[in-house]
């Protein structure tokens, strides 16, 4: 055999193990977006990124608390990967609308340094996802032998009591372990998986979705990511590519409810946590700024910032690797001017955008706890609206 056959024929081997275990994206659709991606359209574009999930599937009908059905799980973000332990990145955060949380951003503002791992998961899990990291942080050395440093793990949340046994306390720590031990770089899985594994979204089933995007800026390039857990929103709301889908679908294929928690949920009600990293060299405070155009691209596709959501977004940059020092002295740092950062603006919002599709897209029908049920954003319907509006070709 030719060697060039030959070596057709192992990439064809090797390709399937990826290409066909990998859902369908928003782009696969056909669906238009603004902006050039990086190479897998994910926050690990950004180098050093690493993302995990740990998913806990299990049970079907009636919800016995701390029995189950269970739909939930942890999600981990490295903004340096784990492998290189304590080495804090320039980082900053912003709140729409704070029905919701995420822990040690207080000292995140206070600092400018995200000092740790990014954990996601369910509002009732903060707290042992919170305590499982500082004793993966003891067990591991993340301090480098410093065993007096003090330390606020990042930890955020949505709710995903509709399909999950929230009260029955699923995460455990097993379950972070499991998160941070499968984080890495590469393609990040969407939509039923980590800490999204239960979460509904504008009408549909959501969760875990990612996007990126590539900065030319005269000679010097940059990537800018964005990972979503999406929980928020009305189906009413729900606009893809410019057209109105939610209200083209409003009689489609909405959430069933058989026996709910007792609640006073609105319509529009959750949360979206929304993590944005990049590569290129920004302070704290331009950070912030960065993570102040977050809702901008979650308003694009639906969402209102309503009274019973929780949307909370942190962004990070992982140049000036040096910034964090404790020798005596100073350290020299390099940022981009405030009048080059709009690119950066406008890659933010159309990462977020797409992220919160792709979530969508991915997402499959989910029953859950006594039968409740979120389905999955049909695509062959997405697509007859789309094509209706001629925002995708015949």
């Amino acid at each position: 055999m030719p060697k060039s056959l030959l070596t057709v024929g192992l990439l064809l081997f090797i390709l399937p193990s990826f290409l066909f275990s990998q859902k369908p994206r928003a782009r696969d659709l056909g669906i238009p977006f603004t902006g050039e991606t990086g190479p897998l359209n994910a926050i690990t574009d950004v180098a050093g990124v690493e993302v995990g999930h740990s998913t806990i599937i299990r049970g079907t009908g009636e919800n016995k608390v701390g029995e189950g059905p269970v739909r939930t799980g942890v999600t981990a973000i490295f903004p340096r990967g784990k492998e290189g332990k304590f080495n804090p990145v320039y980082a900053n955060w912003y709140s729409l609308n704070g029905n919701g949380e995420m822990t040690g951003t207080t000292w995140v503002t206070e600092s400018g340094f995200l000092e740790t791992p990014i954990m996601i998961t369910n509002t009732n899990s903060v707290g042992v996802v919170r305590d499982a990291v500082l004793k993966w942080f003891v067990e591991t050395d993340w301090y480098k032998g410093e065993d007096w440093w003090y330390t606020y793990p990042v930890v955020a949340e949505t709710y995903d009591g509709f399909l999950n046994d929230i009260y029955g306390f699923h995460v455990k720590e097993e379950h972070v372990s499991e998160a941070i031990t499968n984080a890495k770089n590469g393609p990040v899985a969407e939509g039923n998986v980590g800490g999204g594994t239960g979460m509904m979204c504008l009408g549909f089933k959501g969760g875990i979705g990612t996007s990126s995007r590539i900065i030319t800026m005269g000679s010097e390039t940059y990537t800018l990511g964005a990972l979503v857990q999406s929980n928020f929103g009305s189906k009413r709301n729900l606009t893809i590519a410019g057209v109105p889908v939610g209200m083209e679908l409003l009689d489609t294929l909405n959430y069933v409810f058989n026996a709910p928690p007792q609640s006073r949920r609105q319509e529009g009600d959750g949360s979206i946590i929304v993590i944005v990293a990049t590569d290129a060299p920004l302070l704290p405070h331009q950070l912030k700024r960065i993570a102040q155009r977050i809702p901008l691209g979650i308003g694009v596709v639906g969402g209102r910032g309503s009274n019973g959501s929780g949307d909370i977004f942190l962004a990070f940059s992982t140049a000036n690797s040096n910034a964090f020092s404790r020798e005596p002295g100073t350290e020299s740092v390099e940022t981009l001017s405030n009048d080059r950062i709009t690119p950066l603006f406008e890659a933010t919002v159309q990462a977020v955008e797409e992220a919160i599709i792709n979530a969508m897209v991915a997402a499959e029908t989910m029953e859950g706890i006594n039968g409740n049920k979120a389905y999955g954003l049909p695509h062959d319907l997405l697509i007859k609206v789309l094509k209706k509006y001629n925002r995708i070709s015949e």
